[in-house]
């Protein structure tokens, strides 16, 4: 108990910081963010937990969030009114007409940010490109359980203040597809669980500079209890600050 409120604190302490450095580099404009949640296949109980987390963050730094699951919204005009897209929890394939498709590749080419949690991955299986953007396809998972994290990448900000290892309860995705030109932040010791298929060699969350755009992907995020955990809103937001910036 005492580790998760030291960790509560600590995260409360880096969203004061960020947040003094995002107002310090948008005086002239507030920034916002949109967050899509469409589904066409299954849905995720959570997706309402994970906005109203998202819309906490939002408040706490001192930027606007809006919410569609309407892929209406995919125009070239109006993705150019935010920082970055946050995809939270989408299913589905052939979700985006051939113009949507235009205008969310013109917004990463145009230097916008990404962010895509969990089901981000198992979404628009029939378009090659959001598949090397996101950073792979999901495969197959095992049930829900706890499981040791290594992070890979101590030094960088994004992982920053997390424990070494850290124990997490979540449901782990298997990818295929992987694109290997990711960096690598998180990955997930399949000894440590059951149903890990991928040679215990298993990036769980990852970033990357993608044709034009800032992209970030933590394939945590499947639970309701994720959206209050410290821990985990503290990833969370580091990825989100980064692909803002």
């Amino acid at each position: 108990m005492k580790n998760v409120i030291r960790f509560y604190l600590l995260f409360l302490a880096l969203t004061t910081i960020f947040s003094f450095k995002i107002d310090a580099k948008s005086s002239a404009k507030k920034q916002s963010v949109l967050v899509f949640s469409f589904t066409k296949g299954f849905r995720h109980s959570s997706i309402a937990d994970g906005v109203l987390a998202i819309q906490k963050l939002g408040k706490i730094n001192k930027f606007d969030v809006d919410t569609t699951e309407d892929v209406k919204k995919f125009t070239i005009e109006n993705l150019k009114k935010y920082t970055t897209l946050i995809f939270l929890n989408p299913t589905g394939s052939d979700v985006f007409s051939a113009e949507q498709k235009f205008a969310l590749k013109q917004y990463i080419n145009n230097g916008g940010g990404f962010v895509g949690i969990h089901a981000a991955s198992d979404f628009s299986y029939e378009w090659e490109w959001y598949g090397k953007m996101v950073g792979g396809y999901f495969e197959s998972h095992p049930k829900i359980q706890s499981a040791k994290l290594n992070i890979v990448a101590p030094k960088n900000m994004m992982v920053n203040g997390l424990p070494q290892p850290w124990l997490h309860t979540d449901e782990w995705y298997n990818f295929k597809s992987f694109n290997k030109e990711v960096k690598v932040l998180i990955k997930v010791d399949e000894t440590s669980y059951q149903g890990g298929n991928m040679k215990n060699d298993h990036p769980i969350s990852w970033y990357h500079e993608y044709d034009g755009g800032k992209v970030f992907y933590t394939a945590l995020g499947h639970t309701k209890e994720c959206y209050t955990d410290p821990l985990f809103l503290m990833h969370l937001y580091a990825g989100l600050k980064w692909t803002m910036n």
